[in-house]
């Protein structure tokens, strides 16, 4: 099985090939550089074919994809740059990049009677009450431009293909990018007091445990909606903060201490306003998962201890 993997640069494209290659599967990378620009770990995906090519750009969606003829499409590609989407001189690049990209990738996937596993993510439903999304749910009302475009990826996707999975996701971090994880170290090593939001609750995703999940996937034909995180609770960015920088004082990083390092709850209102609106309620019901005889991801507190083993800091 031939797979082509969008946006192989980012915390997730890179843990999709290096699980691909585990299986012995062909994966293909692509991205919009001319060559790969992500790190350079010595692990699959800087040793496996490698294609440019720019989602926004109808022609080179329709050339990629008809000279790889992938039987599975990953598409990890999409802006996540949640404020910098609220710009007006972004919103465009924003949606020709996370819908019309998308909608390109759907319509040649449709040629090519492929599979595609889009990514998504909890941002396409307003974040409000306390109950779990269902994955099926279409109470649809995004915040922010952000999910507003990737709604309509989804619904393109979905639209246009029958053999599709949409998974939404939420918190992710991964060992190739920024994420959450590494500016709270970052920050923390420079300050000795730190104040982060407790009214916004969720559950982190690690890229290396959701890459084996989607492989998982594309080897079925269960096709439809799925939300995949960790397991092990909901949590709100505080307690995460606090579990964080009490494993890593555990792995010896005493910079991190109580002693030291003072973490003071706040509300979203309190914390200030952003140019995005965020979820409060970004707690997603990952039940199908097991319904439909997929292995759900470890909890996130075992995911955080092999991610802080993983990384230098």
């Amino acid at each position: 099985m031939k797979i082509l993997v969008t946006g192989v640069a980012g915390q997730l494209g890179h843990d999709v090939m290096n699980e691909l290659a585990k299986r012995g599967y062909e994966g293909i990378g692509s991205d919009i550089k001319e060559e790969y620009s992500g790190i350079q770990d010595e692990t699959a995906v800087c040793t496996m074919p490698y294609v440019q090519m720019d989602i926004t750009d109808e022609a080179s969606v329709r050339r990629v994809l008809t000279e790889t003829a992938p039987d599975v499409v990953v598409h990890c590609a999409a802006w996540t740059a949640v404020d910098l989407a609220e710009d007006d001189d972004k919103k465009e690049l924003v949606r020709a990049i996370n819908a019309t990209g998308t909608r390109y990738i759907a319509e040649e996937c449709k040629k090519l009677d492929c599979k595609l596993v889009y990514i998504s993510t909890d941002y396409v439903f307003d974040g409000q009450g306390s109950k779990p999304w269902d994955p099926d749910c279409k109470d649809y009302k995004p915040l922010n431009v952000y999910g507003e475009t990737k709604l309509e990826g989804e619904l393109a996707v979905s639209d246009l293909l029958e053999k599709y999975f949409i998974v939404r996701i939420a918190w992710v971090f991964g060992k190739n990018g920024k994420n959450f994880i590494k500016t709270m170290l970052n920050v923390g090593k420079t300050h000795d007091k730190l104040t982060v939001v407790n009214d916004q609750i969720g559950t982190p995703t690690y890229t290396y445990d959701l890459a084996r999940l989607l492989v998982d996937m594309l080897e079925t034909d269960k096709y439809g909606y799925y939300h995949a995180t960790n397991e092990g609770g909901y949590i709100s960015w505080y307690d995460f903060t606090k579990e964080i920088f009490r494993q890593a004082v555990e792995l010896g990083h005493t910079e991190y201490s109580e002693e030291r390092l003072s973490v003071a709850p706040v509300t979203t209102a309190e914390y200030g306003i952003s140019k995005a609106a965020r979820p409060f309620n970004s707690r997603l019901d990952r039940r199908k998962l097991v319904e439909n005889g997929f292995t759900p991801l470890p909890t996130w507190q075992d995911a955080l201890n092999r991610y802080l083993r993983e990384i230098e800091f």
